[in-house]
């Protein structure tokens, strides 16, 4: 059983729109992909740090499992459960770079957004 998930895992002023990953189409994917690296976790439990609607956090699931990179499954005494596959953590790898990139560049890319904004 993985520790809980800290409701500040994600900067609650990070516009997610900055983010420049894109899985399954969707800006939270890789935020989910990120909450599920330390092992299956149940709907309620994503909502914490995503913060995120049900009806989103719901149409992004669907999308990574449909698209091969989370599994869904009934844990008889636990309800159902979110857990990335093989193709997930492969997916988490690819992503390292990225997210050291951003973490580099967050003050530019924030810079970047409030001036778009502007227009």
């Amino acid at each position: 059983m993985p520790e809980p998930l800290e409701p500040d895992m994600f900067d609650p002023v990070c516009p997610s729109a900055l983010t420049p990953i894109r899985v399954s189409g969707s800006k939270w994917s890789a935020l989910v992909l990120r909450c599920l690296e330390d092992g299956p976790r149940r709907f309620h439990e994503l909502r914490v740090p995503i913060r995120t609607t049900a009806k989103v956090l719901t149409r992004t699931l669907r999308a990574l499992e449909r698209d091969g990179f989370v599994s869904r499954s009934a844990a008889s005494d636990r309800g159902v459960e979110y857990s990335l596959t093989g193709l997930g953590r492969g997916m988490l790898d690819a992503m390292a770079p990225v997210c050291e990139w951003t973490s580099e560049h967050w003050d530019e890319l924030v810079d970047a957004h409030e001036a778009g904004a502007g227009r």
